[in-house]
């Protein structure tokens, strides 16, 4: 933070359909009302590399496999860690983040049943060992998920074309996902109810850090 105080790496994560792009965005509003300058970042994307793998991995006309797939996406993050969050965060700046390991948890290890040791060692070299300083877990039912995308007429990729079976493990991956730093909030509700409960978690965690306010 301005200062000289390190920035914070603050994540959602959750199935597809879940309101994650929509919160992110609810809170970088918040922030900058708060006088900061929050950077948002998308995964897989967010520089030009990643932005190509995405298009890659996850293109159903090119039906990468599994382990192609879960390569594409870790090319992607390590460029976007190297590139855009590690030199966000070095400047103090709140870096917020649609997606981030735990997807690669959820999607590549429960989803498409690659090996769990070796998929968190390659992520570690892809992150450098970054860690998120708070991750947000939005928490929905499958068929809830499913029909908000539907109702949007969402353009879906390759991977939320996949059948209710897997994504029904993605989902159940993000549910029992816990940890340090990591809460889970009901996103079956309003928007508005949501962003409430987030905002108070990142006030709680970060609050002091917030610039203070005169006159």
């Amino acid at each position: 933070m301005p200062g000289g105080k390190a920035g914070a790496f603050v994540v959602v994560e959750g199935p597809d359909g879940a309101g994650k792009s929509t919160l992110v965005e609810r809170l970088a509003g918040r922030l900058r009302a708060e006088g900061l300058d929050p950077l948002v970042v998308r995964e897989p994307g967010g520089t030009p590399l990643a932005e190509e793998a995405r298009r890659l991995a996850f293109d159903p006309a090119l039906g990468a496999s599994p382990g192609a797939e879960l390569f594409l996406v870790l090319a992607a993050r390590a460029d976007l860690v190297h590139r855009v969050i590690r030199p966000a965060l070095g400047v103090g700046r709140f870096v917020l983040s649609d997606r981030f390991d735990l997807s690669t948890e959820a999607y590549q290890v429960a989803g498409r049943g690659l090996p769990r040791d070796e998929v968190f060692y390659a992520n570690r070299i892809a992150t450098g060992g970054l860690r998120p300083d708070l991750t947000i877990v939005l928490d929905i039912p499958l068929s809830v998920g499913r029909g908000r995308q539907v109702r949007a007429a969402k353009k879906q990729d390759r991977m939320e074309r996949e059948g209710d079976a897997l994504h029904e493990r993605v989902r159940e991956a993000f549910a029992r996902a816990n940890g340090d730093g990591l809460f889970h909030l009901d996103a079956d509700r309003p928007a508005e109810e949501v962003e409430s409960d987030a905002w108070a978690l990142l006030r709680t965690r970060f609050g002091e850090t917030f610039p203070r306010r005169t006159g």
